[in-house]
């Protein structure tokens, strides 16, 4: 039976600094601690997971066939839900990450990121993946996100999960100035999107078979109702 590589946790605020780290690696113009902090701080509105890696990079166990792919910083869609997995003195290290926040039934992803080390291994998808759980147990119809206009591997993701571009943000990257495309899912009440999403799911769930710690949170099991966050004191 394969050893799971990979588990997906709520983010928390222990989490943060970790983030930040594997941001850096990824971003070119990374948010400051405090804007997470922020976030999680109305985990009513808003929804931030943490990928971390069970098994270092470079072992036998991974599966470095795939061709790299690069994410863009910004994102959006609903999620599965699983347990929430207590901060470990020694916890598995972060290696991606990904959030939303959410709007009476319109869904933000406002970043989505994996460490450069770990891309080429469909990580991204699943963090993507997740995140349309997340707003599907959330009652969100849409999802929205922003990518660099450079950014054509990310463009090519989201579009094979039924985004289109909807508009432009000019100047949107305080980095280099450059313009955003702004994507939009299509109606995910449609009958015929929530099939083709259950047909990426199971494409997915071959491709990862056994690499998902199902004691996490897992976009390969029946959507759930969604569960309550623990509170965060102020």
């Amino acid at each position: 039976m394969p050893v799971p590589l990979y588990r997906l946790d709520l983010m928390t605020i222990d989490d943060v600094p970790a983030v930040g780290r594997v941001e850096r690696r990824c971003f070119p113009n990374p948010w400051p601690a405090s804007a997470y902090r922020r976030e999680l701080q109305d985990q009513k509105q808003n929804h931030y997971l943490v990928l971390r890696a069970l098994v270092p990079a470079g072992s036998d166990a991974h599966d470095d066939d795939a061709p790299a792919r690069s994410l863009p910083r910004r994102s959006l869609l609903p999620l599965h839900l699983g347990r929430r997995h207590e901060p470990e003195s020694n916890s598995a290290p972060i290696i991606g990450f990904a959030g939303m926040w959410q709007s009476f039934d319109e869904a933000h992803v406002t970043t989505i990121g994996v460490d450069p080390v770990y891309r080429g291994q469909s990580l991204g998808e699943l963090l993507l993946l997740s995140m349309f759980d997340a707003a599907l147990a959330r009652g969100a119809n849409w999802l929205t996100l922003e990518v660099r206009v450079t950014n054509e591997p990310a463009q090519a993701l989201y579009r094979k999960y039924g985004f289109t571009v909807h508009g432009v943000r000019k100047h949107y990257y305080s980095d280099n100035n450059e313009d955003a495309l702004i994507m939009w899912s299509r109606a995910l009440s449609e009958p015929d999107v929530q099939a083709e999403l259950e047909a990426h799911r199971e494409t997915l769930q071959a491709r990862l078979q056994g690499k998902v710690d199902p004691g996490g949170i897992t976009p390969f099991t029946a959507l759930p109702r969604p569960a309550p966050y623990p509170e965060i004191a102020p």
